[in-house]
Protein backbone atom coordinates (compact mmCIF):
# COMPACT_ATOMS: atom_id res chain seq x y z
CA UNK A 1 0.00 0.00 0.00
CA UNK A 2 1.37 3.29 -0.69
CA UNK A 3 0.95 5.76 1.85
CA UNK A 4 1.67 9.57 1.68
CA UNK A 5 1.75 12.60 4.49
CA UNK A 6 0.67 15.69 3.48
CA UNK A 7 2.41 18.23 6.12
CA UNK A 8 1.43 22.06 6.87
CA UNK A 9 0.37 24.25 9.64
CA UNK A 10 -3.47 24.91 8.36
CA UNK A 11 -4.00 27.23 10.22
CA UNK A 12 -6.61 27.39 8.78
CA UNK A 13 -6.91 25.42 6.12
CA UNK A 14 -7.42 26.97 2.86
CA UNK A 15 -9.55 25.89 -0.62
CA UNK A 16 -5.83 25.70 -2.00
CA UNK A 17 -5.32 23.03 0.88
CA UNK A 18 -8.21 21.09 0.24
CA UNK A 19 -7.64 21.04 -3.64
CA UNK A 20 -4.05 19.61 -2.94
CA UNK A 21 -5.75 16.96 -0.27
CA UNK A 22 -8.33 15.61 -2.94
CA UNK A 23 -5.69 15.14 -5.44
CA UNK A 24 -3.31 14.03 -3.92
CA UNK A 25 -5.82 11.70 -2.57
CA UNK A 26 -6.02 10.00 -6.05
CA UNK A 27 -2.42 9.42 -6.11
CA UNK A 28 -2.23 7.06 -3.43
CA UNK A 29 -3.75 4.60 -1.35
CA UNK A 30 -3.36 6.29 2.24
CA UNK A 31 -3.05 9.91 2.63
CA UNK A 32 -2.01 11.27 5.98
CA UNK A 33 -2.76 15.25 6.59
CA UNK A 34 -0.55 16.16 9.36
CA UNK A 35 -1.26 19.02 11.25
CA UNK A 36 2.40 20.29 12.80
CA UNK A 37 2.36 21.01 16.22
CA UNK A 38 4.83 24.17 16.15
CA UNK A 39 5.31 25.93 19.77
CA UNK A 40 7.28 28.39 18.29
CA UNK A 41 4.28 30.02 16.29
CA UNK A 42 1.23 31.52 17.85
CA UNK A 43 -1.63 30.03 15.81
CA UNK A 44 -5.29 31.19 15.39
CA UNK A 45 -6.31 27.54 15.68
CA UNK A 46 -5.15 25.51 18.14
CA UNK A 47 -3.92 22.09 16.93
CA UNK A 48 -6.79 20.25 18.20
CA UNK A 49 -9.23 22.65 16.51
CA UNK A 50 -7.10 22.32 13.55
CA UNK A 51 -7.41 18.60 12.95
CA UNK A 52 -10.93 18.54 14.19
CA UNK A 53 -11.90 20.82 11.12
CA UNK A 54 -9.55 18.45 8.63
CA UNK A 55 -11.52 15.38 9.73
CA UNK A 56 -14.86 17.14 8.94
CA UNK A 57 -14.03 18.47 5.87
CA UNK A 58 -12.66 14.78 5.01
CA UNK A 59 -14.66 12.72 6.43
CA UNK A 60 -16.50 11.45 2.84
CA UNK A 61 -13.04 10.79 1.46
CA UNK A 62 -11.82 7.44 2.04
CA UNK A 63 -8.08 6.51 2.54
CA UNK A 64 -7.44 9.98 4.32
CA UNK A 65 -6.42 10.40 7.86
CA UNK A 66 -5.58 13.02 9.97
CA UNK A 67 -3.91 13.91 12.90
CA UNK A 68 -0.83 15.99 14.55
CA UNK A 69 3.06 15.59 14.73
CA UNK A 70 5.47 17.53 16.42
CA UNK A 71 9.33 16.76 15.72
CA UNK A 72 10.94 16.06 12.66
CA UNK A 73 8.81 15.09 9.67
CA UNK A 74 10.60 11.80 8.28
CA UNK A 75 10.79 10.84 11.73
CA UNK A 76 6.64 10.84 11.69
CA UNK A 77 6.65 9.70 7.93
CA UNK A 78 8.64 6.72 8.99
CA UNK A 79 6.46 6.18 11.87
CA UNK A 80 3.65 6.45 9.67
CA UNK A 81 4.97 3.69 7.37
CA UNK A 82 4.76 6.55 4.35
CA UNK A 83 7.17 6.38 1.20
CA UNK A 84 6.04 9.80 -0.03
CA UNK A 85 5.68 13.58 1.62
CA UNK A 86 3.41 15.80 -0.26
CA UNK A 87 3.75 19.40 -0.74
CA UNK A 88 2.31 22.01 -2.36
CA UNK A 89 4.00 25.16 -4.27
CA UNK A 90 1.85 28.25 -5.32
CA UNK A 91 4.91 30.10 -6.62
CA UNK A 92 8.44 29.85 -7.74
CA UNK A 93 9.58 31.53 -3.76
CA UNK A 94 7.38 28.51 -2.34
CA UNK A 95 9.31 26.22 -4.54
CA UNK A 96 12.93 27.35 -3.18
CA UNK A 97 11.73 26.78 0.05
CA UNK A 98 10.55 23.71 -0.52
CA UNK A 99 13.11 22.16 -2.65
CA UNK A 100 15.80 23.08 -0.03
CA UNK A 101 13.45 21.12 2.34
CA UNK A 102 12.94 18.31 0.09
CA UNK A 103 16.25 17.94 0.02
CA UNK A 104 17.20 17.98 3.55
CA UNK A 105 14.63 15.35 4.08
CA UNK A 106 16.43 13.58 1.51
CA UNK A 107 19.41 13.55 3.40
CA UNK A 108 17.91 12.66 6.50
CA UNK A 109 15.88 9.82 5.03
CA UNK A 110 16.97 8.79 1.49
CA UNK A 111 14.03 5.68 1.13
CA UNK A 112 11.08 8.86 1.16
CA UNK A 113 10.49 10.88 -1.89
CA UNK A 114 8.99 14.36 -2.21
CA UNK A 115 6.69 15.24 -4.29
CA UNK A 116 5.40 18.91 -5.27
CA UNK A 117 1.70 19.57 -6.50
CA UNK A 118 0.38 23.02 -7.85
CA UNK A 119 -3.15 23.89 -6.56
CA UNK A 120 -5.82 24.75 -9.14
CA UNK A 121 -4.40 28.87 -10.87
CA UNK A 122 -7.39 30.12 -8.81
CA UNK A 123 -5.83 28.36 -5.22
CA UNK A 124 -2.11 29.87 -6.35
CA UNK A 125 -2.61 33.40 -3.94
CA UNK A 126 -4.95 31.87 -1.29
CA UNK A 127 -2.57 31.46 1.96
CA UNK A 128 -3.65 30.99 5.88
CA UNK A 129 -1.60 34.15 6.38
CA UNK A 130 -3.77 36.28 3.87
CA UNK A 131 -7.27 34.41 5.25
CA UNK A 132 -6.14 35.26 8.87
CA UNK A 133 -5.67 39.06 7.74
CA UNK A 134 -9.15 39.30 5.71
CA UNK A 135 -10.93 37.29 8.18
CA UNK A 136 -9.57 39.06 11.18
CA UNK A 137 -10.84 42.43 8.47
CA UNK A 138 -14.34 40.94 8.47
CA UNK A 139 -13.78 40.20 4.93
CA UNK A 140 -15.47 37.82 2.25
CA UNK A 141 -13.68 34.43 2.80
CA UNK A 142 -15.88 32.66 0.33
CA UNK A 143 -13.37 32.11 -2.25
CA UNK A 144 -10.78 31.27 0.30
CA UNK A 145 -12.06 28.51 2.49
CA UNK A 146 -14.14 25.59 2.10
CA UNK A 147 -17.89 26.45 2.83
CA UNK A 148 -18.43 23.87 5.37
CA UNK A 149 -15.75 25.48 7.48
CA UNK A 150 -16.37 29.61 6.14
CA UNK A 151 -18.95 30.61 9.41
CA UNK A 152 -16.85 28.93 11.65
CA UNK A 153 -13.07 30.67 10.40
CA UNK A 154 -15.08 34.02 9.94
CA UNK A 155 -16.52 33.87 13.68
CA UNK A 156 -13.14 32.72 15.07
CA UNK A 157 -10.44 35.24 13.17
CA UNK A 158 -12.75 38.58 13.39
CA UNK A 159 -11.35 40.64 15.34
CA UNK A 160 -13.58 42.53 17.97
CA UNK A 161 -14.31 46.65 16.83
Amino acid sequence: MRSAIYPGSFDPVTLGHWDLIQRAAKLVDRLVVAVLHNPAKSPAFSVEERVEMLKELTAPLPRIEVTAFHGLLVDFARAQDAQVIIRGVRAFSDFEYEFQMALMNRKLAPELETVFLMPKEKYSAVSSRFVREIGGMGGNLADLVPESLRERLAARLRKPD
